[in-house]
């Protein structure tokens, strides 16, 4: 089943704020739960955002076999500290995976802080499928 979402410009213009906001942020995108790209920051190159979603895709997959495996509850954040970056990956309360890219010299607090703030306001701006998505019983 293919679905058809239409997002508003808020969720761009939210992400550019985001990245302008925060000074150490060097990128911003949403992806719906199933990995698809919902929107990006302005300035992200296609080639960029599609590496950026295989990476997020790949090590949300990872946390939530984890959190399975440890029954400690869902996922809310994934940090990934490297020389001279780090990715944050955050799930909306929509379902939807908020990706973040900031350099190194970011206080973590503070990125962990925005990012979550993010995270917990923008299900507005994102298509109301995700929460149904999010919401419906398992298949095994």
């Amino acid at each position: 089943m293919t679905h058809s979402w239409t997002l508003t410009d808020d969720l761009t213009r939210k992400l550019d704020d985001l990245v302008d906001r925060v000074t150490e942020a060097e990128l911003a995108m949403v992806l719906s739960p199933d990995g698809l790209l919902l929107g990006t920051s302005r300035g992200v190159d296609q080639e960029v955002a599609e590496q950026v979603v295989c990476v997020a895709a790949g090590l949300q997959g990872l946390a939530l076999a984890a959190g399975r495996l440890t029954d400690n509850g869902g996922v809310q954040q994934i940090i990934v500290q490297m020389a001279e970056a780090y990715l944050f990956l955050a799930t909306t309360r929509g379902g939807a995976l908020l990706a973040v890219r900031f350099t190194a010299d970011a206080e973590i607090a503070d990125v962990a802080y925005e990012v979550a703030l993010f995270a917990n306001q923008s299900h507005h701006d994102l298509p109301a499928e995700l929460e149904s998505a999010v919401r419906s019983p398992a298949r095994d």
